[in-house]
């Protein structure tokens, strides 16, 4: 099943859950035959050995579940350490497992035994679901629910970080229907504010993106590339590149991220725009303007990844009334809900 973004969590005959910020994954049971599929149906098996055992200890026999691949850590849910779970190499694989151990958050039950349960509503599958993972321990553990709006209202508000997505909402008389979006997902679309550090040109005309910075708390503070806003039209592009040409003078000067086309500039601890990766070949990415890192913006962005933006952000509006210095990690930290502990301990 997939889900529909919505602005508003809904009244009604729903159930709600927290969205989780991991790999969603289809578990399949035959005995000790276990089989771990991705959304897109690529086989995970082999990239989280650690779950096998438990997921034959406590999870029926013949069974199929639906849930999401997480990696807890100490400040909430750490997708950087997720995605490095799929790596090629065998050694790392079983490495990692022991280091950075995945939990499996299960929140639907699909089929049990011989029964095929899809067709069945959403309600009587949880009540199900709900009775035979009643014992589950970590790693493996049984989605929080609730139909009360308020209680989701207030999950929504306080699950902000810490590896929660928002809320989904999924009618409580649904079937389970593949491939199409009958769920809802409220997501939060937070807001921070960045130092312009540069930008890239668009293809066609006028500025492409914005390259974001934000300072960390050494001394002195380090401003470090933390991601784009992007996603302008055609006219936005224009009125930018005449608002930011003012600030190409000297911006090339005394710049942070002056060393970014140097690979080795990179491996001192700052974040620049143009990082190599090891499909680049160590090569530096596309070239950009670099300006004078005094004006402020604000964006709104999903998700934090390992101190980056996951996704492009969105402007909002210019702040004047900012002072580049004032644009830090800090007003992006949201400790953990209690719940997390609770679930995670």
């Amino acid at each position: 099943m997939l889900a529909k973004a919505t602005k508003e969590i809904p009244s009604g005959e729903y159930v709600y859950e927290p969205k989780w910020d991991g790999f969603r994954c289809i578990v399949f049971r035959d005995g000790d035959d276990v089989v771990l599929g991705s959304r897109n149906e690529k086989p995970l098996t082999r990239y989280f050995p650690e779950l096998l055992e438990p997921i034959r200890r406590m999870l029926p026999p013949r069974c199929v579940v639906d849930g999401e691949l997480v990696v807890p850590g100490p400040h909430g849910l750490d997708f950087d350490l997720l995605q490095q779970r799929i790596h090629p190499a065998d050694t790392r694989v079983q490495m990692l497992a022991g280091t950075t151990p995945a939990h499996l958050v299960v929140f639907d039950l699909l089929a049990l035994d011989d029964l095929d349960l899809r067709p069945l509503p959403l309600h009587e599958r949880r009540l199900t679901l709900e009775r035979l993972l009643a014992e589950v321990s970590p790693p493996l553990h049984l989605t929080p629910a609730t139909t009360d709006v308020a209680v989701a209202t207030d999950w929504f508000e306080r699950f902000d970080g810490s590896g929660f997505d928002g809320v989904m909402a999924k009618a409580l008389g649904d079937p389970y229907v593949s491939d199409k979006r009958v769920q809802l997902k409220v997501k939060h679309h937070r807001s921070a504010d960045c130092v312009v550090g540069g930008y890239r040109h668009h293809k066609e005309d006028g500025v492409g993106s914005l390259l974001l910075g934000l300072f960390d708390d050494a001394t002195p503070p380090r401003l470090h590339h933390v991601g784009v806003a992007s996603a302008f039209s055609a006219s936005q592009r224009r009125t930018l590149a005449a608002e930011l040409s003012p600030y190409t003078d000297g911006g090339a000067e005394h710049h942070p991220w002056s060393g970014w086309a140097t690979p080795e500039a990179h491996g001192d601890g700052i974040r620049m725009p143009g990082a190599p990766s090891r499909w680049s070949g160590g090569r530096a990415a596309a070239d950009w303007v670099p300006l004078r890192c005094e004006l402020v913006v604000e964006v709104t962005y999903e998700n934090l990844t390992s101190g980056r933006f996951r996704h492009p952000a969105r402007f909002v509006r210019w702040r004047p009334d900012k002072e580049p210095n004032q644009c830090d990690y800090a007003q992006l930290e949201h400790p953990p809900p209690v719940e997390y502990t609770e679930i995670f301990d």
